[in-house]
């Protein structure tokens, strides 16, 4: 399962007070608390506002009516090409999430949307990155073309190279890795997953950190992929089992007769 990345604001040194506690409760499954230390009274508030509820639903399953509220209201402040294109990515996200969820088929929305936030944000631009990472989720998941998705992981991974983007970086590299896995290179799918965990564990990414440990498991050999395993699920019941979707990775193998 796939899940998303948003720009890791309040994960350095110097950034504001607001962000550092956003970046804390966020880091932690608490969207919904986090969400609530912003005031939706100016296009970027409105926007990081919408996109805490927005991975809440991609993690949870939960709050879909609470995203698209904030989200219209993002919608509503943005006025400059950023801000719009900003939020027809959040859009798309949604969108995409809902599909990928089972809650409702919105593929077609998603692809018109991120093409929207395309034509928007230039090459290079701030968000272009978490953009490009989010067309590859698109082409993996719902496009089913494994190539597509590998060009947009690889634009995602170099743009946020550039911008000093960690918590994206995470993402990039475990997906790269999830492919490298798939065509069966596992000593490339072990590095890349090894490299987004140690990303995590080092920005206290608590609730991305089952997720990689899970993935890294998959492409380890034992005794070390249970005790990964094993380490995913205990994270797992931590975070009163958030993200929702690592369930069907963790669940311990059938018992054999």
């Amino acid at each position: 399962m796939a899940h998303t990345a948003m720009s890791g604001n309040g994960t350095t040194a110097g950034d504001d007070p607001l962000q550092t506690a956003v970046w804390r409760l966020r880091s932690r499954a608490c969207w919904t608390d986090a969400a609530a230390l912003l005031q939706p009274v100016t296009a970027p508030a409105a926007l990081q506002r919408a996109a805490l509820l927005v991975e809440r639903c991609l993690y949870t399953e939960q709050g879909w009516p609470e995203a698209e509220d904030a989200l219209r209201t993002a919608e509503a402040l943005a006025h400059s090409d950023d801000e719009r294109g900003a939020a027809a990515c959040e859009r798309g996200q949604l969108a995409y999430a809902s599909t990928l969820h089972g809650v409702r088929d919105r593929a077609d929305e998603a692809r018109a949307a991120l093409g929207r936030a395309a034509a928007l944000i230039p090459p290079g631009a701030e968000g272009r990155a978490l953009l490009d990472f989010r067309r590859g989720l698109l082409a993996e998941n719902l496009s089913h073309a494994p190539q597509a998705a590998r060009a947009a992981y690889r634009r995602a991974h170099a743009g946020a190279t550039a911008q000093s983007d960690p918590l994206l970086l995470s993402f990039t590299w475990r997906h790269l890795a999830g492919l490298a896995l798939r065509e069966g290179e596992l000593a490339e799918a072990r590095h890349g997953f090894a490299e987004s965990l140690r990303i995590r564990e080092e920005l206290g990414y608590l609730v991305g950190t089952a997720p990689a440990l899970a993935s890294l498991a998959d492409a380890e050999v034992e005794p070390e992929a249970s005790r990964l395993r094993e380490e995913a699920r205990r994270l797992y019941r931590l975070l009163g089992g958030v993200p929702t979707w690592l369930a069907r990775q963790l669940a311990p193998p059938a018992a054999t007769a």
